[in-house]
């Protein structure tokens, strides 16, 4: 599953819009540590004439959103229906979907990086928070009383995202902490399709324990689990009861799916960081970079060099 940047998130945002992806950033914001918007539903949808389609992805950033209108979400194994007014929370972590069934959505979102929240000191613990931790329910029905509340701060953060304030980015991770807050203390959507089977609710167990290791976001972080056993042993099942479930719901075995993440993080980090291949090889499990390079030649055909130039 590919790995949807910010800049490929302004570039969708702006042919929405019918602008350039300059023009959707606030003066400034390259200034500060880390990155974070604010935007209209109703301005960006303004000039789109068929139902806009986001991919399931996961995103390289953290997003919270006040919806109006029928539409629905789609995380990991959860299809939440959304009849009125919701506020949905998405993590880099968790792959997601919004699907409007029309263009009558009203609303704003804002999105930040976990760099721009740490000088909060809350960015180094925002996946431990109830509202981004994986196997979650991210979406909560609002009533008209807290959406005019929620709406207010979203339009708070507006003005001061366009304002010469020189503290305003310190004013904005206030309100960002006010809206995770809020959405923590209502209840949550149910979601439409709970899991069917064992077979389901363990292959969603291991996709979550799966998912919780990544981004991989500094050399020093490490893998904690590699292997269908480690797997296996964290689920308290026995690794072919753990391969038949994900062949039963996924059609592919437990070593198949950890090395398709693994090769999709081991791109990321070669594209997108200036890491050394050892420190990449390293912080993905690989005891040696010869093993690491063997393993990326066979599924890609490139060296990890050669696929980085």
């Amino acid at each position: 599953m590919k790995t949807a940047s910010l800049d490929e998130f302004y570039q969708k945002l702006a042919a929405l819009a019918g602008t350039d992806p300059s023009d959707l950033l606030p003066s400034g914001i390259q200034r500060e540590i880390g990155h974070f918007n604010v935007f209209n539903l109703e301005d960006l949808l303004r000039h789109v004439r068929e139902k806009p389609t986001m991919p399931f992805d996961r995103r390289a950033y953290y997003k919270i959103s006040l919806i109006t209108g029928r539409s629905r979400a789609e995380y990991a194994d959860k299809v939440i229906a959304i009849e009125e007014q919701a506020l949905l929370f998405a993590t880099p972590k968790v792959p997601y979907h919004w699907v409007p069934d029309n263009l009558n959505q009203v609303g704003m979102s804002c999105v930040f990086t976990a760099d721009f929240m740490l000088p909060a000191k809350s960015g180094a613990v925002l996946d431990e928070l109830p509202i981004f931790r994986a196997g979650g329910y991210p979406v909560f029905q609002v009533s008209a009383t807290e959406y005019a509340e929620l709406r207010a701060i979203f339009q708070k953060m507006q003005q001061i995202i366009s304002s010469e304030y020189t503290y305003k980015y310190d004013l904005l991770r206030t309100y960002v902490l006010e809206l995770i807050h809020f959405g923590q203390r209502l209840q949550p959507v149910p979601a439409e399709h709970p899991m069917l089977n064992a077979s389901a609710r363990v292959s969603s167990l291991f996709i979550e324990l799966l998912e919780r290791q990544f981004p991989v976001s500094t050399p020093q972080q490490r893998l904690q689990l590699r292997t269908a056993g480690e797997f296996a042993d964290r689920l308290a099942v026995h690794v072919n009861h753990l391969n038949r479930a994900l062949k039963e719901t996924t059609g592919r075995t437990t070593t198949d799916l950890i090395a398709g993440r693994l090769l999709q993080e081991a791109k990321t980090l070669l594209r997108e960081t200036n890491w050394t291949v050892s420190e990449i090889a390293d912080s993905l499990g690989f005891a040696e970079v010869a093993h690491f390079s063997h393993f990326f030649k066979r599924h890609t055909s490139l060296s990890p060099l050669a696929f980085r130039a």
